[in-house]
């Protein structure tokens, strides 16, 4: 028979891939609005450069040219910030809403499961460090490196003597390649970082508050890494891994939770899983039990025997092992030598080869290393 924790696992996962669908349609209404931007920028730009005469240029002047370009981009990056906001505050109000019902439907009716405050849980996403700065703030300073990016493109074109014309092609970049090949392109990927991220840490912090207020259910979160080629070496070693869900204290290992799945790293796509208590450790006395959604699962507490990052990386080719770990760490892995948690430090710091040498000396003599 199949366990509450397993329907639950099942149920993440398709709604970790959910939330990646999602980001991908928020991305596309953010970036229209900077290529909207952009566009008046680059027109802006034209304007100004074409009564510039490259002889008589001088790069101190360039600041004040280009005050009105400033502005344009300041307007545009507060615009698609705003648009955001908006975005996530709707965001929160599904997420929460979602939670509740996946947990409600996956349990008992004699288990009680509580709501969240939707505005306490949005109020704590803003409020908490986004990677280091407020979320409010990082558009600032994406405008910022932005201009900072095309004053030094123009101030550098004029002094090579590339014409009006090669310089906004450096930004922009060619029709022939997508215009993927601009100095504009940088910043399309910084905001792609920005709007993955912020979904994910807002997801993050309702999880959070979710999970705690219904701590008196749970035995512990379990984390769930994305088991492809980009998963980073933060998120491999804490795959499969379990939390207290309150404080997030590790349960049998001392790898910490850090800022926890989905805010670990830039564009984390980590997620963390409910682990429900056992009937006996919430008082009920039967095998198994009908839930809300109708179906009979056993609710006998067992984490679900799933496949750790470790795991899935072993059966991957020796091409894809030598691109995630490097070729010598990956030899010692295929060899039997080394283990991907041997690769870490008992506070799950990827260690460098040197390190890995000393503390491993004698596995690298076997592999003769």
């Amino acid at each position: 028979m199949v366990t509450v924790n397993e329907l639950l696992e099942d149920e993440a996962v398709r709604h970790a891939v959910g939330l990646q669908g999602y980001s991908n349609g928020v991305l596309k209404r953010i970036m229209a609005i900077l290529n909207r931007s952009d566009k008046r920028m680059l027109d802006e730009l034209i304007s100004i450069l074409s009564d510039v005469d490259p002889i008589t240029f001088k790069a101190e002047r360039l600041a004040s040219m280009l005050a009105s370009v400033r502005t344009i981009i300041a307007a545009g990056n507060a615009e698609a910030g705003q648009k955001l906001l908006d975005e996530l505050k709707q965001f929160v109000d599904y997420e929460t809403a979602y939670l509740h019902q996946m947990l409600l439907a996956n349990t008992p009716t004699l288990v009680h499961v509580a709501s969240v405050s939707t505005n306490a849980v949005y109020s704590a996403a803003m409020s908490r460090p986004f990677q280091g700065m407020l979320l409010k703030e990082v558009w600032k300073d994406l405008a910022v490196q932005q201009f900072r990016s095309v004053r030094q493109a123009i101030a550098q074109g004029y002094l090579e003597g590339k014409t009006t014309d090669a310089i906004i092609r450096e930004l922009r970049g060619t029709k022939a390649k997508g215009f993927t090949d601009g100095l504009l392109e940088k910043s399309r990927r910084d905001v792609e970082a920005v709007v993955r991220t912020a979904i994910a840490h807002t997801a993050g912090n309702a999880h959070d508050a979710f999970y705690a207020k219904n701590s008196d259910v749970l035995k512990g979160l379990k984390w769930s890494a994305t088991l492809d080629l980009r998963t980073t070496p933060q998120c491999r070693i804490r795959d499969g891994k379990l939390y207290t869900p309150e404080t997030h204290k590790p349960i049998g290992h001392e790898i910490p939770w850090g800022a926890g799945p989905g805010r670990l790293h830039w564009r984390c796509r980590s997620a963390s899983i409910p682990v429900v208590k056992s009937n006996k450790e919430l008082g009920i006395d039967l095998p198994d039990l009908e839930l809300r959604n109708k179906s009979r699962a056993s609710m006998d507490g067992q984490v679900p025997p799933d496949t750790t990052y470790g795991d899935w990386l072993k059966k991957q080719s020796a091409a894809r092992q030598d691109e995630v770990l490097g070729q010598t760490r990956a030899r010692l892995m295929r060899d039997g030598k080394l283990d991907l948690a041997d690769m870490y430090s008992h506070k799950g710091v990827f260690l460098t080869l040197d390190e890995l040498r000393h503390r491993d000396k004698r596995a690298f003599e076997l592999a003769g290393l």
